[in-house]
């Protein structure tokens, strides 16, 4: 998958518990894990907006495009 979830960084940087993030989203404390661990093939463009909201930022400081190329190139 060439798009990454940068959740954890953004909840670390805002100082937000994954518990506590959950109740304000208000959704499911295990649904929200797999949003942050990149176990998820598809997010909802509303669970998206609750999160940016609660964390006061932008979609794309939570998603990252890296072209497939880029994922496979050893450094």
């Amino acid at each position: 998958m060439a798009i990454i979830l940068r959740l954890d960084r953004m909840m670390a940087d805002r100082k937000i518990s994954l518990n506590e993030l959950s109740e304000k989203v208000g959704i499911a404390t295990v649904n929200l894990s797999k949003i942050k661990t990149g176990k998820v093939s598809a997010i909802r463009f509303s669970t998206l907006n609750a999160i940016c909201k609660v964390l006061d930022c932008q979609p794309g400081e939570i998603l990252e495009y890296v072209p497939d190329e880029e994922l496979f190139t050893p450094k």
